[in-house]
């Protein structure tokens, strides 16, 4: 038998009962759509959550602190552990974050405006792959010997103040008229010096560097709150400095103190290897960590869980579908038992006559996926739209009966998550879910078709067209 000639075949037999195939396929639409939307607003909670928790923080990166101590046993924080985490897979770069811990190091503009924040050192090439941004300028690069080069926070021009003035600050708030006055220095233009030693020191001995400052970075605090006001520097340049500064002044090391960075930042490329990375550095290598992933995975768990509950409902939807394909087929095979007889005594070959019966089944169970398909986007599109709908039906509040309460349940689902989300989209549905969707439903179809069709070509021929 010809594939067209099976088709055209199965179709004319579906549309005898018109009433009962749409019925059976109506069965298949309402489980695919619970599916599909379940599965949907899983994806947009957990969409809505991540970007939540990336306004938070950068959901890839990974924060080490040095435990201290300074015992036998104490893991050390160094350039080996730094290489040895760079080398786990799924890390995109490890940077450590050396913030001066002492207060010897000035900027200065002239002899008039002195700049009072944080020095950080970092690895040049790790600015642009920790997410930072530039307003103006370009990212840090390394040292040419002769100037140091440096890159501000936003704000880091604001962190110049008059040393002249009894009160020689400008601060980065809009006035009465609104408007947010000018800092006192233009870093990228201005000469700035780099002094080590503390001017108001009269045993200190000072050094002057001339620095290159090289951009201007834009204020995230999702990246981190040193990026409206302190000073970036490579880590190599920093090392120097202290060393020279240290020297210059006879100043001994502690040999009690912590050796090593007390903070290290570590991106991976991905969030999936967020978890195993952080647990290798806090397990294996003994050192504190925090990332965002101790407060995205209980939250991930409780949406998975929901979506658990949602989808399983869905899934009863499902297998009354499928017992209601397997009764139309069943039906179909008892009306229609003459007529397999026939077809056997005409010469059918019985793979035929199973092959004609589970495509019945799949036709149904592909109408059914499509037509579901397109419903769970016409649900999804409601529910990602309802506070539109409401106020342009006029519906506020608890009007409209049982269509208001209706509304509530709705408008309380996007109200909530919507807010969250700030504009997101509650319901997704992504292409792989539709096409799932769909080779579910022909699943089913198929499935629930297999005992009927069996049943089928088991017939005796000769008992079958005596069959009324």
């Amino acid at each position: 038998m010809k594939t067209f000639d099976l088709i055209s075949m199965c179709f004319r037999n579906l549309f005898r009962r018109k009433m009962r195939t749409v019925l059976t396929v109506l069965g298949v639409v309402i489980g695919t759509c619970a599916i599909i939307v379940t599965v949907s607003l899983g994806l947009g909670m957990t969409k809505i959550q991540e970007e939540a928790l990336a306004q938070m923080g950068d959901l890839t990166k990974i924060e080490i602190y040095n435990r201290g101590g300074g015992g036998k046993e104490s893991p050390v924080l160094d350039d080996k552990t730094i290489k040895q985490i760079a080398q786990l897979e799924g890390v995109e770069i490890v940077t450590p974050l050396a913030r001066a811990d002492w207060d010897a190091m000035e900027f200065w503009i002239g002899d008039k405006f002195r700049f009072s924040s944080q020095v950080i050192g970092i690895y040049p090439e790790a600015m642009e792959k920790l997410g930072y941004e530039m307003k103006e300028g370009g990212y840090l690069t390394e040292g040419n010997g002769k100037k140091i080069p440096i890159v501000l926070g936003e704000k880091a021009a604001y962190q110049f103040y008059n040393t002249k003035k009894r009160d020689g600050w400008v601060y980065p708030y809009p006035d009465a008229n609104g408007k947010i006055p000018d800092p006192l220095v233009n870093v990228m233009k201005d000469e700035i010096t780099l002094r080590l030693g503390r001017s108001d020191e009269e045993k200190i001995k000072l050094v002057e560097y001339e620095v290159q400052p090289q951009g201007v970075l834009i204020a995230d605090y999702s990246k981190g709150w040193e990026t409206e006001d302190s000073v970036f520097m490579p880590i190599d340049e920093m090392k120097r400095l202290v060393s020279e500064y240290k020297k210059l002044n006879k100043i001994k090391e502690n040999p009690n103190s912590d050796k090593g960075y007390q903070n290290v930042v570590v991106k991976t490329s991905d969030i999936k290897y967020v978890e195993s990375v952080e647990s290798y550095i806090s397990e294996t290598l003994g050192f504190n960590t925090n990332s965002m992933e101790s407060i995205r995975k209980p939250m991930q768990q409780q949406i998975k869980q929901q979506s658990m509950v949602l989808g399983g409902l869905g899934l009863i939807s499902l297998v009354v579908a499928a017992i209601g394909i397997t009764n139309t087929m069943v039906m179909s095979i008892y009306e229609r038992t003459r007529e397999i007889g026939i077809m056997k005594v005409l010469g059918c070959e019985v793979p035929n006559i199973r092959t004609m019966f589970l495509t019945e089944a799949g036709i149904i169970g592909l109408m059914g996926g499509i037509a579901g398909t397109i419903f769970s986007f016409g649900i999804s599109w409601v529910i990602n739209n309802w506070e539109t709908i409401k106020m342009a039906l006029g519906m506020v509040g608890d009007q409209g009966g049982e269509m208001g309460g209706f509304g509530g349940m709705m408008g309380g689902m996007g109200g909530m998550i919507g807010g969250m989300a700030g504009g997101s989209k509650v319901s997704l549905i992504p292409p792989w879910l539709v096409l799932v969707a769909v080779v579910f439903g022909i699943f089913i179809g198929l499935v629930s078709g297999f005992t009927p069709a069996n049943r089928a070509v088991k017939i005796s021929a000769l008992e079958a067209i005596k069959h009324d």
